[in-house]
């Protein structure tokens, strides 16, 4: 099949080609860069990989590009937790993923023959926080920005179906590999003083990259798999749970917890991606029958810290 890529040199969309491409797929990288995508993806190495120049909130030439390709995974979207949340930042986290949606979703229905199915990221973040309740696929959204966020990023996407095209929206957790939030945090646990964040009562609901990407590998090519699923792995964490296994895979201590202050402090209301959570349960993603490759934590960070060394 030709899957058409979108965040495709990011931490999950690299490997996603990666698996593709051993699979002998046909891939489409739509990127902002694509001297950046020729260097993580060079074509002796990928020749299967095609490299197409985009610009995600403006309709252009590059969306003629989706016609004759079987899926779309659409993965961009500005970076939630990088840097402080200005109005300016905000807007950008918004714009990237309801304008970059809209004009991916306006190239399927333009195209001519049409994919078959979009699958289209979104994040726990949908539910809001909460240390007290449990969240699935059929609890209802949240109230705070990433919520908000969350909710017009999916009805930017849900608008495909009236192009006939099949729908996944994949609510993502804390992606758990050799990069993303783990390598943040690595280096504090290297030098003897890695800990909690915050109160450490947070829910941390992740899921490991290989899961992940297998689960978007499933909803492009079971026809059967559609609307929303949690892309989470089924056992939740609290946040002292995660740390403490963490320095135990590492052989290092987990006793200096990092205070809210100074989160608040780099990150203003940023803060907010780590110092609270949610405890999502990836029931419908269970009901598809798909089976987890690492479903406990200490399985998944054992992996991840594995490949570090």
């Amino acid at each position: 099949m030709k899957v058409a890529i979108t965040g495709a040199t990011g931490f999950v969309g690299s490997r996603l080609v990666e698996k593709l491409h051993a699979d002998r797929h046909q891939i489409l990288v739509l990127t902002r860069s694509q001297d950046r995508a020729r260097r993580v993806f060079p074509s002796d190495a990928y020749p299967n990989v095609e490299i197409v120049a985009y610009t995600p909130t403006q309709s252009g030439k590059w969306q003629e590009s989706i016609s004759g390709c079987d899926g779309v995974v659409n993965l961009a979207g500005a970076p939630i937790a990088d840097e402080r949340w200005t109005p300016a930042r905000k807007q950008e986290i918004l714009d990237s993923r309801q304008l970059g949606t809209q004009k991916i979703v306006e190239a399927i229905a333009k195209a001519n023959p049409k994919p078959s199915v979009l699958v289209n990221s979104s994040a726990i973040g949908y539910y809001g926080t909460s240390e007290t309740a449990t969240f699935d696929e059929n609890s209802g959204a949240g109230n705070d920005f990433l919520a908000e966020v969350c909710q017009a990023w999916e009805a930017e996407a849900q608008k495909v179906k009236d192009a006939g095209t099949r729908l996944v929206i994949l609510r993502t957790g804390i992606v758990l590999g050799m990069g993303g939030a783990v390598a943040k945090m690595l280096l504090p646990f290297k030098l003897y003083a890695g800990g909690p964040i915050g109160s450490g009562r947070q829910w941390f609901s992740w899921v490991h990259r290989e899961d992940l990407v297998n689960l978007i590998v499933q909803a492009l090519t079971r026809p059967e798999i559609e609307g929303v699923l949690n892309a989470t792995a089924p056992n939740p964490v609290r946040m002292n749970e995660f740390c403490e296994t963490l320095g135990q895979v590492m052989n290092r201590p987990s006793w200096l917890p990092v205070p809210n202050f100074a989160l608040e402090a780099l990150l203003g209301d940023a803060a907010q991606v780590v110092l609270e959570g949610q405890k999502v349960l990836p029931k419908r993603t269970l009901d598809a029958g798909f089976n987890y490759q690492y479903s406990g934590v200490k399985q998944a960070l054992e992996q991840v810290i594995s490949t570090s060394a």
